[in-house]
């Protein structure tokens, strides 16, 4: 009874930084990001959508990731702007047990919807004439709906164990959202052995989808090395580079903060790396697919051609009505 009343009152969480000497310009900038990352990625959706030649595998997969994105950013970012410009930057404890629960949740599911899209590429490449029916449409609901399970998992494991400690003493956070190291470290009681079992956890969960992508791209390699082809090299890079490059930025990011140890941790860097996962990650992702997929650009050049059409001619219609 004694632990539940001590973890009912509110914590305090100090920002990305703790006394910014100007407020308003880190706001102006995280609100930037913010609007960029939410507006790429809901249009990345629509795309997906709308435009029937984009109704594949591999942009299935991509729309549950701009899903995941837009959710993910949208976990931290709105409270760490409410806390920019307010006086009191407070959260409540269940609230910071919902932020831990859906940022593990989410940042899981990347974790294994990453590794899935890495196999959708290895079927494309080295097994084309399979690709329909090793990826049909069933197949990748099983796979979306495993991520999100997966993801949930970890959520579903770890927040209840964090939140259970009790939480004496000190109620300031250290970062910008509830990140469970930064909770644990007001713990009043020894917390090692349960970080030790998180960070096996964390590796295990990395280690799972990281093999899945070696594996798939070493293939991957070897088919378009024996193709001994340019133009094969060419498709390859061109179907596999957009992704490769999200993976690096989203597992380089994870691998600081999940596998090196804690001497090479402080609070200033786990914030820095935090706020390039959580804010700037889901602003690239979209980025990323859009102007380096051609498939993308060429889907929203024609939405927005139809765009312009249907103006000029509502225009036209208003100034033939007038004469």
């Amino acid at each position: 009874m004694e632990a539940v009343l001590q973890n009912s009152t509110d914590f305090i969480l100090l920002g990305l930084i703790t006394h910014p000497a100007f407020p308003g310009l880190i706001f102006a900038v995280v609100f930037s990001i913010f609007l960029v990352a939410v507006t790429a990625n809901l249009v990345m959706i629509l795309l997906i959508h709308t435009d029937s030649r984009l109704h594949t595998p591999m942009y299935f997969l991509l729309s549950q990731l701009s899903i995941m994105d837009t959710v993910y950013i949208c976990i931290t970012v709105p409270k760490m702007l409410q806390d920019l410009l307010s006086e009191e930057k407070t959260i409540s404890f269940l609230g910071c047990a919902i932020q831990i629960f859906l940022y593990l949740t989410l940042i899981g599911g990347e974790f294994f919807l990453l590794g899935l899209m890495a196999y959708d590429r290895y079927v494309a490449v080295c097994n084309p004439l399979r690709y329909p029916h090793l990826m049909n449409h069933r197949i990748c609901l099983f796979m979306v709906v495993g991520s999100w399970v997966g993801g949930s998992l970890d959520g579903f494991m770890l927040t209840p164990v964090t939140m259970t400690f009790p939480y004496c003493g000190s109620r300031e956070i250290n970062h910008f959202f509830c990140e469970i190291p930064a909770v644990l470290k007001l713990s009043c009681v020894d917390t090692s052995l349960y970080e030790t079992l998180m960070y096996a956890c964390c590796v295990l969960m990395l280690l799972i989808p990281v093999s899945v992508i070696s594996v798939s791209y070493t293939r991957i390699l070897l088919t378009v090395h024996r193709m001994n082809s340019a133009e094969g090299w060419r498709k390859a890079f061109a179907t596999c580079s957009s992704h490769i490059m999200v993976v690096i930025i989203f597992y380089g990011a994870a691998f600081y903060t999940n596998v090196l140890p804690h001497s090479y941790h402080t609070p200033e860097k786990d914030k820095v790396v935090s706020a390039f996962y959580t804010i700037l990650t889901p602003m690239l992702n979209p980025l990323i697919y859009s102007l380096r997929n051609k498939d993308v650009a060429t889907a929203l050049k024609r939405v927005l051609g139809r765009c312009t059409s249907s103006h000029q001619k509502i225009r036209a219609g208003d100034v033939s009505r007038r004469h």
